[in-house]
């Protein structure tokens, strides 16, 4: 085996990783130099995410393909170390909030969709009468869903004649992050400054660390390292988070070869959700297990720093792919649906999320908004500046809410390829989209008021 610099597929994933970690530790010490940087909250991770992109157009050789691998295995990696988590005492209506909150980002995806399509229409119209008419759905598609389901929708309707649609697509996607990274912060910045944040306990870290050194975790002088445990839970449920997702994808290839091409993708694509469940499935078994040694193996303290490191290098590889592609001809419906979009988001939060997240609401709010404008990376990225620990349940409802988000906002993929057949299938689709859209209104506000009734 050749060792040396001429081997790329040996070093190159070395060489990616040392970018990561060069820009991290600047961003870091530049951070710790300025108290002016410090003041404007702005994460290290973000920074450092865009000083590798700067890098990148300044002719550093990183690797796009090795950032979206990095990107996609830190998202499910982190969460399931956030799941292997032993919790303090389970909540009666996790579930119940799981709902809610999947209500809440089904009905950011339909105040968005209805936002880009009123938008793609008028301009059809009018100014833009060559527009691809259902060009709005990938408003939803890039902010909501991420630049996976904005690619295959964008393909989809490039094939169906928008010409130009993956790059419109993608390039939502990038301007919905950096609303995320960018915009995001500004909140919390003003929101720190009128003085109303609601901040989680401070004292969740020494218990944490107490925990670390106490008799209920595997000790240090075990004859394996405590950490290597750790990291061995969160790869062995992500190696059978990848056989249980083959398994059933290869099960629909072979029953439904004509729904395979549909579901496959967003199986692979929402495989932290799967990790996450097998994560909790795991910590349930060792929990069970009637044995103290097994109940002693997850270590909540170092799981945290394990999903803390995998944010952080997902952020940074994130924000360093972004590769805004040439929209010349669409800048007018591109500028209109990402202000629009960011604007109309942040308002639709705001009144939801005082419904649902009341006891949190900075907490929860920043991370719907950051995940609604972005990805769940974004989301954790916004919610660990107010909630470092990750202590209240903002980040699990990311998760959860997802969850239910899927089987919710199964109908808008209907609603996607509708409103590219036709102008009249266009203003059905809008009917049908306020329609479903008061429904998740019913969830988040009717439901939870007669649940609270028959609690009395």
């Amino acid at each position: 085996m050749d060792y040396s610099a001429a081997n790329q597929s040996l070093w190159n994933f070395i060489i990616q990783l040392g970018f990561i970690a060069g820009t991290l530790l600047a961003a870091f010490f530049l951070r710790n130099a300025w108290k002016a940087i410090q003041k404007t909250m702005l994460p290290v991770s973000v920074m450092a995410g865009f000083m590798l992109l700067l890098l990148k157009y300044l002719g550093l050789p990183v690797d796009d393909d090795a950032m979206g691998v990095l990107v996609y295995h830190g998202i499910a990696m982190g969460f399931i170390a956030m799941s292997l988590r032993i919790p303090a005492g389970e909540k009666a209506d996790e579930g119940h909030t799981g709902l809610r909150s999947g209500a809440v980002i089904v009905g950011s995806y339909l105040v968005q969709g209805i936002t880009g399509l009123l938008i793609s229409l008028l301009l059809s119209m009018t100014v833009m009468p060559g527009l691809f008419q259902a060009a709005g759905m990938l408003l939803p598609m890039g902010y909501g869903q991420g630049p996976g389901q904005a690619n295959n929708v964008g393909s989809t309707y490039e094939a169906m004649g928008f010409l130009g649609g993956r790059s419109f697509g993608m390039s939502i996607a990038a301007a919905g992050y950096l609303v995320a990274c960018t915009v995001g912060v500004i909140i919390l910045n003003v929101r720190k400054r009128k003085g109303n944040m609601t901040m989680p306990p401070a004292a969740k870290t020494e218990r944490e660390r107490d925990y670390f050194d106490s008799e209920q975790s595997n000790p240090m002088s075990a004859s394996i390292d405590i950490l290597s445990i750790q990291i061995g839970l969160v790869m062995l449920v992500y190696l059978l988070t990848y056989l249980f997702t083959w398994g059933v994808t290869s099960l629909i290839g072979l029953a439904a070869p004509g729904a395979s091409a549909t579901v496959s993708p967003l199986l692979w694509g929402f495989n932290f959700i799967i990790g996450s469940a097998l994560a909790m499935l795991v910590r349930f078994l060792l929990s069970k297990s009637g044995t103290k040694r097994t109940q002693g193996y997850q270590n909540n303290y170092l799981l945290n720093r394990i999903s803390g490191f995998c944010f952080d290098i997902m952020i940074v590889a994130g924000i360093a792919s972004i590769n805004m592609e040439d929209i010349r001809q669409l800048w007018l419906p591109f500028m209109l649906m990402t202000v629009l979009g960011g604007i109309v988001t942040w308002v639709h939060l705001r009144i939801v999320c005082k419904k649902v997240y009341a006891p949190y609401y900075d907490q929860g709010l920043i991370s719907m908004f950051g995940m609604m404008t972005g990805t769940i990376s974004s989301g954790v990225l916004l919610l660990r500046e107010i909630d470092p620990e990750l202590s209240t349940p903002a980040a699990s409802n990311l998760v959860t809410g997802s969850s239910f988000g899927i089987i919710l906002g199964a109908p808008l993929l209907i609603l996607v390829s509708m409103a590219s057949r036709s102008q009249t299938m266009c203003f059905v689709t809008l009917g049908l989209m306020v329609v479903y859209l008061a429904f998740m209104y019913f969830i988040i506000y009717v439901a939870d008021t007669k649940r609270k009734r028959e609690r009395k």
